[in-house]
């Protein structure tokens, strides 16, 4: 049975990895399925949910940067629905690197920071972050070798614990398809036991152009089958959350590897 701490929560499982799923409430997120609102979310816990992972600003290249109060607007109700109307036990994280999404996401209830800028951009969100007893998950951003990687979040790791956030509450993301090159982001997926040690390690490689590269497949609808066998790679290698768009083919997999292993 393996254990993640989600902010005041605890989850569980009994398969190898925990499943977060994509709820992008944007209308430019490069796979156009992970869009919508409280439709998709009851889908995502359906299929097996473990953490949904709600984000009002696109992240993908080229993106177009919106204001808090917009990305507010598109997932405060969304989070609050998760819990009133669709009365979610697994956790919820927000996908933001703004501040004042932060605050307004945790008051609608989420229990985990998903900031791709690990805290570069909002660093006041640590010590909230510590006094609130949220997760949160730091993510690497920019090119870099596995050591880079590495050395990286060790940094803003220390940053974290020196503000108050407990240890068994930091998550590592290396931030796949974030400014690497695809030689960068094969090595990181090679490595991914490198990677894995204090902390949870998610592997977030859903449909990304590095799948399609690998899989000469330009066109993300067609990632599926690239997606699943990364991830299983990268659980095998030591993973403990895989984020994904496709959450029945994840569990399903993992459920597969359970027996299997």
């Amino acid at each position: 049975m393996k254990t993640l701490f989600a902010g005041k929560k605890i989850l569980t499982t009994d398969k190898p990895a925990f499943v977060m799923g994509i709820l992008n409430v944007t209308p430019d997120s490069f796979y156009e399925k992970s869009r919508g609102g409280i439709e998709r979310a009851a889908k995502l816990i359906e299929a097996g949910a473990d953490i949904i992972d709600v984000g009002g600003e696109s992240t993908r290249p080229g993106f177009t940067p919106v204001s808090a109060e917009e990305e507010i607007k598109r997932v405060v109700p969304v989070i609050k629905e998760l819990r009133e109307k669709l009365d979610f036990k697994g956790a919820v994280s927000i996908d933001t690197t703004k501040f004042e999404v932060l605050k307004a996401a945790v008051d609608a209830g989420a229990d985990i920071f998903n900031d791709v800028s690990a805290f570069e951009i909002s660093p006041q969100g640590a010590e909230y972050c510590a006094k609130n007893e949220l997760s949160v998950v730091l993510m690497h951003h920019t090119s870099g070798t596995v050591q880079d990687v590495v050395e990286y979040l060790k940094k803003q790791t220390d940053f974290a614990l020196k503000n108050g956030i407990s240890k068994e509450k930091i998550i590592w993301d290396p931030g796949i398809g974030f400014g690497k090159s695809f030689e960068e982001n094969i090595e990181l997926i090679k490595n991914t036991q490198a990677l894995c040690g204090a902390y949870p390690l998610l592997m977030a490689l859903s449909r990304k152009r590095c799948i399609g590269q690998m899989t000469n497949q330009t066109d993300a609808e067609k990632r599926l089958s690239g997606t699943v066998s990364a991830n299983l790679i990268s659980v095998l290698k030591g993973a403990s959350i895989i984020r994904v768009h496709d959450v029945e083919e994840a569990v399903d997999s993992l459920n597969t590897m359970k027996y299997l292993m």
